[in-house]
């Protein structure tokens, strides 16, 4: 038996580089000041959806809400093996907290066929690990999270393995079910040449369109109009044209979207520099390392 798997993705900024002029002042991230990765594990969330697709059959779409950048790891989704590709992106968007995103993202999961929805456990811009299971509430849906291993599917009946943090569980449920998926769970594999080669040239229509524009600095509205449909069909019948949907096109209540629809605010943010009250040279040889963990050891910082 085949299943259909949706995967949304999230490109964050590397929060590893993060400094305070990475922070803007009212404790948002300005993402233009670090480069952007796809979100660590939802990697591992389309590892396991592309592993449920090699062993069963089925579809791997994969969906981002984002800036027309994000579209960048969209093609590293097909790289990886995914068969479809789809960008929301829409001014109205911006400002989206977790209750917003899952509501947005909701409406992009209910015009697709699904039997699996895989979201990685949590973004590593904002660690809440909130808009998983607010999506699977939203889309009325069993909700695993957690997971760490796929032990069984058949019949559409799930059984995972989830860590609780100083142990695990075996959850069983029946489909349709949202995974929320760890770390641990797997190692994603690298995108395959053959497919690099073939989705390279993939574009959203509004990549295009910048494209064209940049290509066509004197081109009128209406001629820049139609190069960009003539090749957004070139691309679509190549099969390389990624979807583009926005707010309208999802139907979504405004009122639910962006700003308005984000009731969570940051009141405050501080920037804690630590400093040393005082420091001590150590010299270099057996003896001197020996004498820096014995005073380790006497101040109880390791044991």
């Amino acid at each position: 038996m085949a299943y259909n798997c949706v995967v949304p993705i999230k490109q964050v900024p590397d929060t590893k580089r993060i400094t305070g002029e990475a922070m803007n002042d009212d404790g948002t991230v300005n993402r233009g000041a670090l480069p952007a990765i796809f979100n660590p594990e939802d990697l591992n969330a389309l590892e396991l959806a592309l592993a449920i697709k090699d062993k069963f059959g089925g579809k791997v779409t994969v969906i981002t809400m984002g800036l027309p950048a994000a579209s960048a790891i969209l093609r590293e989704s097909l790289y990886r093996g995914a068969d479809e590709t789809i960008l929301i992106t829409d001014r109205r968007c911006a400002a989206s907290d977790t209750l917003a995103t899952s509501y947005i993202l909701s409406c992009a999961i209910k015009k697709l066929e699904y039997d699996i929805v895989l979201c990685g456990r949590q973004a590593i811009d904002g660690d809440t690990a909130q808009v998983g299971p607010q999506l699977a509430e939203k889309l009325g849906v069993t909700q695993i999270t957690y997971v760490e291993e796929l032990i069984s599917l058949e019949n559409r009946l799930i059984t995972a393995k989830r860590n609780t943090g100083n142990g695990w569980q075996e959850v069983k449920c029946k489909l349709p079910v949202l995974l929320t998926v760890i770390g641990e769970a797997n190692e994603p594999r690298v995108a395959a040449a053959k497919k690099l080669m073939k989705y390279k040239k993939a574009r959203t229509p509004i990549e295009i369109q910048m494209q064209l524009k940049l290509d066509n600095p004197h081109a009128k509205d209406d001629e820049l109009k139609e190069l960009v449909q003539t090749k957004v069909k070139e691309l679509e019948e190549k099969g390389l044209l990624i979807k583009q949907w926005d707010l309208d096109h999802l139907k979504a209540d405004l009122q639910w979207c962006g700003r308005d629809g984000s009731p969570t605010k940051v009141h405050r943010i501080q920037s804690v520099v630590l400093t040393a009250r005082d420091s001590k040279t150590v010299e270099p040889s057996e003896q001197g390392v020996a004498d820096m963990v014995h005073e380790l050891i006497s101040d109880k910082t390791i044991s």
